[in-house]
């Protein structure tokens, strides 16, 4: 009995890198995969059929896969890419969403259309596919389902979480998702739905275009047995386990996967608080207190 047997999940950017690698360990473990990719440049420029290679591949392992085409920043395309699921393999249980593009620049120098691109595709294009699975699951819930047991896996990154240099767009739309997912872990838990966001690494087509970064390479570049700390697939077991029955308990949490490590994120919480005793606070006098109680005193301009 596969961890995944009878699941059937969407991944969306499944035609290369980390996207890939989550396709093709959801079908090891059992689950029937519809492998979305719109096949573009990293730009999100382009089209063709990259989702046929990792389909191939599954079907090579014994697994059963189907190619989509779809761009997830169409809500119709979104919509469709779920119905997809339905209409092959008769449900969806689980949604991997990994899709997205790079136009990265300092803030001077990048462009509104490019930020708009890479915030319609990372963000809105894993708000579309959510909210289509939402109202899947929602129907079967209402048609007297008790736990329809939905997955929703979606990915954000070191960027999002700590700010990355030429990245404010990027860094903007992951951290977003973050945010998103949390909301949607409180919307979905009463009809059975998880909803986790996963910050994977590896060399990708994506940190290829940062410098130093060095060449992309795909899963299948690699044994099924072996570790590289860089591989694309190193986050994709934590993916399956929580798209499967045993991760049930797991909502709302935000887990890196950082080269053989997995990390359980913390997120925003209280640091250190003041208060002004039922008093409106004095701006004049308000940084003294704030620099010797909160900041602890440091040289000016020093990050805190």
């Amino acid at each position: 009995m596969g961890l995944l047997d009878d699941k059937v999940a969407l991944v969306t950017g499944a035609g290369h890198g980390i996207g890939r690698g989550h396709a093709l360990e959801l079908a090891k473990h059992g689950a029937k995969v519809v492998v979305n990719d719109l096949g573009g440049s990293v730009r999100g420029e382009g089209q063709d059929q990259a989702a046929d290679e990792t389909v191939a591949l599954i079907e090579k392992a014994g697994g059963t896969a189907v190619a989509d085409y779809g761009d997830v920043s169409d809500h119709a395309d979104a919509a469709a890419m779920v119905q997809r699921a339905v209409t092959e393999f008769g449900q969806l249980d689980v949604l991997v969403n990994n899709a997205g593009i790079v136009r990265d620049a300092v803030i001077w120098n990048m462009v509104d259309t490019d930020f708009d691109a890479v915030i319609r595709v990372h963000l809105k294009g894993t708000w579309s596919t959510c909210h289509h699975a939402a109202v899947h699951w929602r129907g079967r819930a209402k048609s007297g389902e008790a736990d329809v047991g939905g997955r929703i896996i979606n990915t954000t990154s070191g960027a999002g979480l700590g700010g990355n240099f030429g990245q404010s767009s990027y860094a903007a739309a992951k951290a977003g998702i973050v945010g998103l997912t949390q909301t949607l872990a409180l919307e979905l838990h009463k009809i059975g739905v998880t909803v986790n966001a996963v910050g994977p690494s590896g060399l990708t087509r994506i940190t290829a275009t940062m410098p130093g970064m060095g060449e992309a390479f795909e899963p299948n570049d690699i044994a099924e047995d072996d570790y590289h700390p860089m591989d694309p697939s190193n986050s994709s077991p934590l993916v399956a386990w929580l798209a499967s029955d045993q991760a049930a308990h797991v909502t709302g949490h935000v887990i890196r996967s950082i080269e053989d490590r997995i990390i359980w994120m913390q997120g925003w919480k209280e640091r250190r608080v003041v208060s002004a005793n039922g008093k409106r606070w004095d701006a004049a006098s308000l940084g003294s207190i704030l620099s010797q109680e909160v900041f602890e005193t440091r040289a000016p301009g020093m990050r805190f």
